[in-house]
């Protein structure tokens, strides 16, 4: 009888270094299903997504048939409320889409599910094993300035009091990396990703 995949949760604050630990393991040959890519992807193919969304923020919510993203998200700026609802439309569709995808892999030993907000959505309770990537608040804004140049610092500290400090989610996980270019990610990477072989053993 074929055992279930063991899947693995990584996450980390916006800026924490997900992508990179990720890259390790699609290197190593392993799968990962990146919640917020897929959530963008379905906010533009998911018909039942799309009317939702419309329903919410009216017509102007699509140009071309492509969700209008700078539109909705001077929406949901500085409003809590809308963004909540917005969430309350996504996080369901990811859910479903992620289950899917564990079925299509069901041969699989290791999974790997990649999301910004595993434990604020309670995500980490489908969870067989939870990883979490932690930097200094001050780094990661420097990572993400650099690298989403179209982000203002304002909006992405704004992301940041939206998500659980890593103080809150740190007791919460199974296992730490710490990504503050002075302890080695891919060695750490590397002696986790051994215990996640044994434990499947």
């Amino acid at each position: 009888m074929q055992n279930k995949p063991l899947l693995v949760g990584i996450t980390g604050g916006i800026g924490a270094g997900k992508s990179t630990v990720c890259k390790i393991f699609e290197v190593l040959r392993h799968k990962v299903y990146y919640a917020d890519d897929r959530a963008r992807w379905l906010m533009n193919n998911a018909n039942k997504l799309k009317s939702q969304i419309i329903n919410l923020f009216g017509e102007n919510a699509y140009v071309d048939d492509l969700l209008n993203r700078e539109f909705i998200g001077e929406q949901v700026f500085e409003n809590a409320v809308l963004l909540k609802k917005l969430n309350a439309k996504i996080h369901p569709a990811v859910r479903e889409d992620a289950k899917n995808w564990v079925k299509n892999n069901v041969y699989e030993k290791l999974l790997f599910y990649e999301a910004a907000l595993i434990f604020e959505t309670g995500s980490h309770k489908k969870m067989d094993i939870t990883i979490l990537l932690t930097a200094p608040e001050k780094l990661r804004l420097k990572r993400v300035l650099a690298r989403d140049t179209y982000r203002s610092e304002r909006s992405i500290k704004q992301i940041m009091n939206q998500q659980m400090s890593d103080a809150e989610k740190t007791p919460l996980a199974d296992h730490l990396i710490i990504n503050d270019e002075k302890n080695a990610v891919i060695k750490q990477t590397m002696d986790i990703y051994d215990q996640l072989l044994n434990r499947h053993k």
